[in-house]
């Protein structure tokens, strides 16, 4: 990974987008803060392409469905050629969100959706979302496909032979930007009996059920967009759906999935806190926290209380983190017991189950 921001001065950003008029409300957005510099537009890949290697922007927003090559075509030749820090600019519709995770997984380092109507006005109200996802992109970590992960199965390692099914311990895990991938990586090495998942991930209501869908696609567990007083049982794990806070509440010798609307948390809704605080105050000693990449402080006070109450707590570190954020407001908050590399977090949430109880073996 490598973080991409000019020396000094304003943060340079190329607008690709084949709308006209997208381009102009973009330009104008962003240049309304004072940090922000457009250096340039460009309505398909091949111009934006040569202006790139004019301009040398330091991040890009780029569209997802553009004429003669798409955005995600474009970003892939990008990330291998190029790496630099990319927002994509989706719809708000099944396509757009699946387009949208691929290109995450692609290297991009977040996104902002495009209003399905009135794009003027609409485009004006997100201003402060895409100038603050611009400067994050402008600070994050790049990887390059090169560098990157690839997908895989299920690998659960030394942890393959734990033959038991941890029905009273919950592995709780919190995201915001960067987290789509930085989740995958994590559960792809969990195995088919590790215990119940929950997780917030930052992101929009439409998004987090093809999100979901695509996390079970390449995890042993099985994943999916949590429901409201849903059973939470081992080798599941449950997503909070985007506007929805996730709660975990005990029921009896179970625990469930409790679904809030309420008011917004360190901005958000999904929040990590509100999960994690949940976990705390419901699971204690018998859970395991973990925080991953994320702009922002979401989730440091939640797992901090989860350490409080005896559980086993992680982060993400910074080399591996695209923003080190959430991770970084929790360490410095002494809510963090180890801090570790994502490609090790799976292993020693393993670790930690089977280091912590209860327990008891599967039935044959």
């Amino acid at each position: 990974m490598s973080t991409t921001q000019s020396a000094g001065g304003k943060i340079r950003v190329l607008v690709i987008d084949d709308s006209a008029l997208v381009r102009k409300l973009l330009t104008e957005i962003l240049s309304e803060d004072p940090e922000i510099d457009v250096v340039g537009v460009a309505q398909d890949a091949y111009v934006a392409r040569e202006k790139i290697k004019a301009l040398e922007p330091d991040v890009l927003t780029l569209d997802v469905e553009m004429p003669r090559m798409d955005g995600l075509q474009f970003l892939r030749n990008l990330m291998r050629l190029r790496p630099m820090p990319v927002v994509m600019c989706s719809s708000l519709t099944e396509r757009g969100a699946a387009v949208t995770l691929c290109a995450l997984e692609l290297g991009a380092v977040d996104f902002v959706t495009k209003p399905k109507t009135d794009i003027a006005h609409g485009m004006d109200a997100y201003g402060a979302e895409i100038i603050g996802k611009v400067k994050t992109a402008a600070k994050a970590r790049v990887r390059s496909i090169a560098g990157a992960s690839p997908p895989r199965a299920a690998n659960p390692g030394p942890a393959q032979s734990l033959g038991f099914r941890a029905s009273e311990q919950i592995i709780a895990i919190g995201a915001s930007t960067g987290g789509t991938e930085a989740i995958r990586e994590v559960l792809c090495r969990l195995p088919a009996d590790a215990p119940s998942v929950v997780i917030t991930q930052h992101i929009p209501k439409a998004f987090s059920g093809p999100f979901a869908e695509r996390m079970n696609g390449c995890s042993a567990l099985t994943v999916c967009e949590a429901e409201d007083r849903q059973l939470i049982v081992p080798g599941h794990a449950y997503i909070a759906p985007g506007d929805m806070h996730l709660i975990v509440e005990r029921d009896g010798a179970r625990y469930r999935c409790r679904l809030s609307g309420a008011a917004a948390v360190n901005h958000h809704r999904p929040s990590v806190d509100v999960m994690f605080e949940s976990v705390a105050g419901c699971v204690g000693r018998n859970a395991i926290g973990a925080i991953l990449t994320g702009m922002g402080a979401d989730g440091a006070r939640g797992l901090r209380a989860m350490r409080a109450a005896g559980a086993a707590t992680f982060a993400q570190d910074e080399r591996t983190s695209v923003v080190w954020g959430m991770p970084g407001a929790a360490v410095n908050l002494g809510a963090v017991e180890q801090v570790l590399a994502l490609e090790a977090i799976a292993e020693q949430l393993m670790q930690a189950a089977i280091a912590r109880g209860p327990r008891h073996r599967a039935s044959a």
